[in-house]
């Protein structure tokens, strides 16, 4: 992290370590669970110490703590635009536990992510929202997001990306 971000009392932000590797799961298990997604949440301890901390890590995570409780988290990466030649940051998962809602740990993730971005001279800060999820989506509209009408999400992956992988020239 960068620059401090003021926060709220009782919160807290602070860059994940290799220590939280295990706390990084759990809040990936339980996003997966409130998105109705668990089967898809497969990392292992491994895995994410691979992309977060080895020789070219792939992604950085942000711990919001509240009065010294791990209350949520933001997992990011570089990304690239080619029309604005620069940078940016994608905003891959926000978490905050239902305990912790409303407390301001949310907004300040985000906060610290947009000043983050821009610190770093990148050009936009983006991510994907399920459809269904209204709380989200209206938290991301209170915060000035907009929605990029007109895209849609494409994604090859299991045996599509081995089989388009091997499908030759």
């Amino acid at each position: 992290m960068d620059t401090p971000v003021p926060t709220p009392p009782g919160i807290r932000l602070r860059a994940a370590t290799p220590d939280d590797i295990p706390l990084v799961l759990a809040l990936v298990a339980e996003l997966a669970d409130y998105e109705r997604l668990p089967h898809e949440a497969v990392a292992t301890a491994d895995d994410m110490h691979a992309a977060l901390f080895g020789p070219r890590p792939a992604a950085e995570v942000v711990i919001a703590e509240c009065d010294g409780t791990p209350a949520g988290f933001a997992l990011f990466f570089v990304s690239f635009s080619t029309f604005l030649g620069k940078p940016g940051l994608y905003l891959e998962d926000l978490f905050v536990r239902p305990a912790f809602r409303g407390r301001g740990a949310g907004k300040r993730l985000m906060v610290h992510l947009a000043r983050l971005a821009l610190e770093r001279g990148y050009g936009r800060f983006e991510w994907s929202v399920l459809d269904w999820n209204t709380p989200a989506i209206d938290f991301y509209r209170s915060l000035g997001a907009k929605p990029m009408d007109g895209w849609t999400v494409q994604r090859v992956s299991g045996e599509a990306l081995h089989a388009l992988a091997a499908s030759g020239d």
